[in-house]
């Protein structure tokens, strides 16, 4: 299975999302990451259904919608009509997450699950066959720019075994602290799905080089 790069729009340029996202698709990237943040689950806020709608306008690449929401089901169809291909919950924020994953799936999108690194990964056991994405976060989510948690790199292969042992086909997604320097680390833990914003956004003028250089590793 080919390991595909997602970068982080949070970690875009807000003043110049399309022409950062144009120079991404330029590099080779037909897949974006979505962080919406609603200031409760986690203590920052993002951008939501506006936004995304907006970008939609622009590209047809693939957009990944992560959820950091109380409640995130509240939204699912707003997220859906705003031009979301995948949307990604928290385990710790949704009560009831069997019906929040077949919610996902009636809207035709993919679904999928985030664990923040403190939540065990056993966590999956019963859902590991409904889902399509399993996102381990690699740093306490709600700001770009922190350093990976080690540990959190044994939950990936952990998830990694627990998904061959199912049969499970669910894409394993890795955010937060990648960088070039980790990111060969990252793979070999079992990630299919990298995620980076800041090492791929900044400097602004390098985006194509710093995508370049990731595909170069990968």
């Amino acid at each position: 299975m080919a390991v595909t790069l997602l970068p982080s729009l949070l970690a875009a340029d807000f003043s110049d999302l399309a022409g950062d996202i144009h120079a991404a698709e330029e590099a080779g990237i037909d897949h974006f990451h979505f962080d919406v943040m609603d200031g409760a689950f986690v203590p920052n806020i993002s951008f939501g259904m506006p936004v995304i709608k907006s970008i939609r306008k622009v590209s047809n690449s693939f957009f990944d919608v992560h959820m950091m929401v109380e409640e995130p089901s509240r939204y699912f169809r707003e997220m859906r009509d705003a031009g979301a291909d995948a949307v990604t919950i928290h385990i710790e924020a949704e009560r009831h997450v069997d019906r929040a994953l077949s919610e996902i799936h009636a809207l035709n999108m993919k679904a999928g699950i985030a664990l923040n690194p403190a939540t065990p990964v056993s966590v999956l056991e019963n859902i590991l066959p409904l889902l399509d994405i399993v996102l381990i976060m690699l740093v306490n989510p709600g700001f770009g720019g922190q350093e990976l948690i080690p540990y959190t790199l044994d939950k990936v292969k952990a998830v990694k075994e627990m998904a061959s042992g199912s049969g499970c086909h669910a894409r394993i997604a890795v955010d937060g602290g990648i960088k070039l320097s980790n990111i060969l680390e990252v793979m070999d833990a079992g990630a299919d799905y990298i995620i980076a914003g800041s090492s791929i956004f900044s400097p602004k003028d390098q985006i194509r080089d710093n995508i370049r250089r990731f595909h170069s590793i990968m």
